[in-house]
C-alpha cells in the first residue's frame, strides 16, 4: 500500500507541475491545421464575434484532435473546438451554438478570472502536501484520507464557481446568436445531443450528480435555453446553404482523417456519390495504401469542380505521401495559385518541390517556403523545411536559425536554445537574422528556467 500511494503522490504532484507550466504548450501538440477548415470555423464564428464587442482579429478558433465531445476556452481569446464535436454536430448551427456559448466565457472573463479554480487548486495543493507527510511517515490510509477529503473540499469550492460561470455563458451565447440574426435551433439541437448521451451512458439526475457536475443539469439548460431562444425572431430564419454544405465536407474530411478507415466506409458507403462520401473515402483508402482508389475519389471530386483548391490540395497530398512528389506539383501548384498561396497549403507546396530531389527546384521551393512563412510563423514543418533547403545549399547558420523557429513552436526549448546560440555564433552580428537568433535564445532560456523554477 505504501508503494502504491508514494507512486500515486508522484503522479498527483506531475499533474500539478504541468498544470503549474500551462496548458498551452500540451494544446499545442494537439492542434490540428487545415485551410479549408479554418477557412470554416472563421466563417461560422465572425459574425458572433462582430457583436460581441471583442476584436475579430485578437479571436481564434482551433480545432483540436481529440476525439471527446467538447469545446473549451484555454486562456486568453482562443477557443478550440474538438474534432469529436465536429463529428457530433450534424449542422453547422449546432457548432455556432458552441461557439457563441465559448464567446461567452470569454467575454465573462471566466478564463482570467477564474477564481472558483484558485481556490479549489489551493485546497488541492495543501492536501496533498499533507498527504505525503502522511505517506512518508507509513500512515498509507491516513494519507489516502487526507487526500480525498481534500480534493472533496476543493471540488465543491470549484463545481459551484464552475456552474455559475456556465449559466452566464449560456446566457451571453444566446444574445449573441440573437444579436448576429443566427436561430438559436442548433443550440438547442446540440444541448439535446448531449442530454440523450448522458442518458444512454445511464446518467441519472441525483443529489450527488448535480454536486458533481461542473455544468448546470442539462435538461434544466434546455428548458431556459428554448424558452429565450423561441420568442428571438431569428428562430425560425433559414440556415445558409453555403455554410452547410461546407460543414458537411469539412465533417467527412475529418472524419476521413482522423477515424480508421473500416469507421469511414461504414458512415460515407460506396453507394453514397456525394461529395462529402467521396472527400471522406479519399483519405480512407490513402489510409488503407489503395493509391488507385484514392485517387479515384479525388477526381470524382475534381470532375464537378476542377479548381476547387481544396480537391487539388488532396490529389496533391496524397500522390506526395505516396512517394510521387513530380506528380503532385501541377495540383500543389494550382491550389496554392488559386488562394493566393495560402500558407498551409504552400508548405506543402514547398514540401513537395523539395522531394523531388530535384536542384532546379530548391530556389523556388524557398521562395515559396520564405513567403508562407511571413505570412504564418507558427508554422513548425515550414520552418523545418526551409532548414532543409539551408542546409543542402551549406548555409548551415540560417539552417540552425530556422530549425531553432520549428523547435520553439514545438516547445523544445532546450533545442531552441542551443540551434539558436549555434546561429548566432555564425550570423553577421547585427543582422535582422542574428537579432532573431538572440530573441529565440532568450526565449528559450527564459521558458527552461520558468520551467524549472516551477516544478
Amino acid at each position: 500500500m505504501a508503494r502504491k500511494l508514494t507512486r500515486l503522490l508522484s503522479v498527483c504532484i506531475a499533474m500539478l507541475a504541468a498544470l503549474a507550466l500551462g496548458i498551452e504548450p500540451a494544446l499545442a501538440q494537439g492542434v490540428l491545421r487545415d485551410t479549408e477548415t479554418e477557412a470554416l470555423l472563421r466563417d461560422l464564428a465572425t459574425p458572433l464575434v462582430a457583436v460581441s464587442g471583442l476584436d475579430p482579429d485578437n479571436v481564434d478558433v482551433v480545432l483540436y484532435g481529440e476525439r471527446s465531445i467538447n469545446a473549451f476556452v484555454a486562456g486568453g481569446q482562443v477557443i478550440y473546438i474538438n474534432a469529436g464535436l465536429i463529428e457530433a454536430a450534424d449542422t453547422a448551427e449546432e457548432v455556432q451554438g458552441v461557439i457563441a456559448h465559448e464567446l461567452g466565457h470569454i467575454t465573462g472573463g471566466h478564463v482570467v478570472n477564474d477564481g472558483g479554480a484558485s481556490a479549489a487548486a489551493k485546497i488541492s495543493i495543501l492536501s496533498l502536501i499533507l498527504g505525503g507527510i502522511a505517506a512518508a511517515a507509513g500512515a498509507g490510509d491516513a494519507a489516502m484520507g487526507v487526500m480525498m477529503a481534500g480534493q472533496q473540499a476543493a471540488l465543491g469550492k470549484y463545481l459551484a464557481f464552475s456552474r455559475a460561470q456556465e449559466a452566464t455563458a449560456d446566457a451571453a451565447g444566446a444574445q449573441f446568436l440573437s444579436k448576429a440574426g443566427l436561430s438559436g435551433r442548433g443550440s438547442i439541437a446540440f444541448f439535446k445531443k448531449l442530454q440523450n448521451l448522458e442518458m444512454r451512458s445511464g446518467f441519472r439526475r441525483t443529489a450527488d450528480s448535480e454536486f458533481y457536475s461542473s455544468h448546470p443539469m442539462t435538461s434544466d439548460r434546455i428548458a431556459t435555453l428554448e424558452d429565450t431562444y423561441r420568442l428571438d425572431p431569428a428562430w425560425a430564419r433559414p440556415a445558409d446553404t453555403a455554410i452547410e454544405a461546407r460543414f458537411q465536407r469539412i465533417k467527412a474530411k475529418l472524419l476521413g482523417y482522423t477515424a480508421e478507415p473500416s469507421r469511414t466506409f461504414q458512415a460515407y458507403p460506396q453507394s453514397n456519390q456525394s461529395v462529402p462520401a467521396h472527400y471522406a473515402r479519399a483519405y480512407a483508402w490513402h489510409k488503407e495504401a489503395f493509391l488507385d482508389r484514392a485517387l479515384a475519389e479525388c477526381d470524382a471530386l475534381l470532375a464537378g469542380a476542377p479548381d476547387d483548391p481544396y480537391f487539388l490540395e488532396l490529389k496533391g497530398q496524397i500522390l506526395l505521401e505516396s512517394g510521387r512528389p513530380q506528380e503532385a506539383l501541377a495540383s500543389l501548384r494550382r491550389a496554392s495559385e488559386i488562394t493566393g498561396f495560402s500558407p498551409l497549403i504552400a508548405t506543402l507546396f514547398g514540401h513537395a518541390l523539395i522531394a523531388t530531389e530535384d536542384p532546379a527546384n530548391l530556389a523556388e521551393a524557398e521562395r515559396v517556403l520564405k513567403a508562407a512563412l511571413a505570412r504564418d510563423r507558427d508554422n513548425p514543418f515550414g520552418w523545418y523545411e526551409l532548414s532543409v533547403i539551408y542546409g543542402q545549399r551549406g548555409d548551415m547558420a540560417r539552417a540552425r536559425l530556422a530549425a531553432a523557429e520549428q523547435q520553439a513552436l514545438q516547445f523544445n526549448f532546450p533545442q531552441a536554445l542551443q540551434s539558436a546560440e549555434a546561429a548566432e555564433a555564425e550570423l553577421p552580428p547585427g543582422s535582422p537574422d542574428w537579432l532573431r537568433a538572440q530573441d529565440i535564445a532568450m526565449q528559450s532560456r527564459a521558458m527552461i528556467e520558468r520551467s524549472g523554477k516551477r516544478r
